[in-house]
């Protein structure tokens, strides 16, 4: 059977070369806001930036290394082997942002251009599905702003869940007023109800996301945002500048989260000050069998 199946299939992998380092380094030019999450597909550096979301209004767009970049975990291995997560680093050079959580994802799919300034119901157009975790347990929604607005209006979603179920309705979430292209829109500092941080909470007892079918607000706006549907990988924090922060999977997770051919790996910030004109350093580790 493929893939890692104990610590001994590990080591044997990691000492026949079967595992591939990688470094990224985001440089964040967006004055961003503390305790907002901020997703640093969009920053220049290694990998390149993505722009964020930008192609046919309300059409489901995949996302893939081959077509897109994003941090290198490796070639396609086939359908004979697995290739997982095994480590996870992360560090930052100036103290402004710190201690910053940070988490990495598998980019899946995007539905790009979701207008603030009307109420009527915004159709999605599904014309590819997911292009990994196809069941969609595990996937989640992110709202990721493309152009500023004055916040505090409210959205919801309807989307298909992981059993197949279609008309499922999210509570609704409270925009923030953070101007910065990147910036989750659902993200607050403040406690309010609605502003549940990176994911848009799902109906009770949904495991996950398929598609998305509508979004509607609830008063209007100006600006508009994505719907990102990503898969989390792993998590760690910044919390000084005197080293990296290094996370061993095998040791501090409790298992090892497999990465799919052409996955798009990308990340997400929570700085506790601006991170503009910072860098935002590290690398992972995969390793296949």
């Amino acid at each position: 059977m493929a893939g890692v199946l104990n610590i001994r299939e590990l080591v044997d992998a990691e000492l026949a070369g079967r595992t591939r380092f990688s470094e990224f380094i985001k440089n964040v030019t967006q004055t961003t806001t503390a305790g907002l999450w901020y997703d640093l597909t969009g920053s220049a550096g290694n990998p390149k930036a993505k722009q964020w979301f930008d192609s046919a209004p309300l059409t489901a767009a995949a996302v893939a290394q081959s077509t897109d970049g994003g941090i290198y975990h490796g070639a396609s291995i086939g359908s004979t082997q697995n290739k997982y997560l095994r480590f996870f680093r992360a560090a930052c050079a100036s103290a402004t942002p710190l201690p910053m959580p940070l988490i990495l994802c598998d980019y899946l799919l995007y539905y790009p251009t979701i207008e603030d300034g009307t109420t009527d119901v915004q159709e999605m157009t599904n014309t590819v599905t997911l292009p990994r975790y196809s069941d969609g347990v595990g996937v989640q929604m992110m709202a990721v702003t493309i152009s500023a607005r004055t916040g505090g209006q409210q959205f919801s979603v309807t989307y298909t869940n992981s059993d197949g179920v279609a008309g499922r309705v999210t509570p609704l979430v409270t925009q923030n007023s953070a101007a910065a292209p990147g910036t989750v829109t659902t993200a607050s500092t403040a406690t309010a109800a609605g502003t549940p941080g990176p994911f848009i909470p799902l109906q009770d007892d949904d495991k996950g996301v398929r598609s998305v079918q509508s979004v509607t607000m609830a008063g209007t706006d100006t600006g508009f945002f994505a719907l990102v549907l990503v898969k989390p990988l792993a998590q760690t924090v910044v919390r000084g500048i005197d080293a990296p922060y290094e996370k061993d999977l095998l040791l501090f997770a409790s298992e090892l989260e497999r990465i799919y051919d052409d996955a798009y790996l990308s990340l997400l910030a929570m700085p506790n000050g601006s991170l503009s004109g910072i860098a935002v350093r590290g690398g992972i580790r995969s390793v296949w069998n």
